[in-house]
């Protein structure tokens, strides 16, 4: 966990952009990027200006049920926030850079008050068919930088994993509650039992797919 002058120091890029003419800023973030299954989640957050969660930070570095804590904590406090995902039909069509991107696009948009500006997580901003409309700043590690990027990636990520929790319970044979459909060496062996289901992106199983019918061809 943070200590407090490390999270004094999570406000430092929203008062760069405040001195700059800003007024109203918000900080969005994504989760699910690397999954076989699953939506992509995004979140964006406007935090009252210099308000300090105690253990706010990028919520890769917190464990579950830290992110558990902080994620009504910051809900309650909040001046707005707001939650939204791209589903995996939509990641096989458009791909996973445009579906982040349009997932940060439309938690922002959903917000109100409505800012002014945005502070976005990593180095990209836009896709070949999508990108971010609001006037915007990329941060490369935000979520370790930026308070709102802070809080955004909390909610994003706890957003998604009881998503794929709920899921577990409808596909049960492919552990979702456990690895939230990242491609560990469980996920790996549940797909060779019983195959992909729709909550598959198909996009990332060419070489999963490709395997098992070399596979195939040898047992044939």
């Amino acid at each position: 966990m943070k200590n407090k002058q490390e999270e004094s120091d999570l406000w430092s890029e929203e008062r760069r952009f405040w001195e700059s003419g800003c007024t109203c800023i918000c900080g969005a973030d994504e989760a699910g990027a690397g999954p076989l299954a699953g939506p992509v989640y995004a979140a964006a957050v406007i935090l009252p200006p210099g308000r300090l969660i105690p253990g706010l930070n990028d919520s890769k570095k917190l464990t579950a049920r830290q992110r558990e804590i902080l994620f009504d904590q910051i809900c309650a406090e909040a001046q707005a926030y707001a939650v939204a995902s791209v589903d995996e039909q939509t990641i096989d069509g458009i791909d996973i850079l445009n579906a982040r991107i349009r997932a940060m696009d439309e938690a922002i948009r959903q917000l109100v008050p409505k800012p002014d500006f945005a502070l976005i997580d990593g180095n990209r901003d836009h896709g070949s068919r999508c990108s971010i409309a609001i006037p915007h700043a990329l941060l490369v590690k935000g979520d370790s930088r930026s308070a709102n990027i802070a809080a955004a990636s909390v909610l994003a990520k706890v957003s998604r994993d009881r998503y794929m929790e709920r899921l577990s319970e409808k596909y049960p044979e492919y552990g979702f509650g456990q690895h939230k459909g990242y491609g560990t060496k469980q996920h790996y062996a549940a797909l060779d039992r019983c195959g992909p289901c729709p909550a598959h992106r198909r996009s990332f199983l060419v070489k999963w797919e490709a395997r098992r019918s070399e596979c195939k061809k040898v047992d044939g």
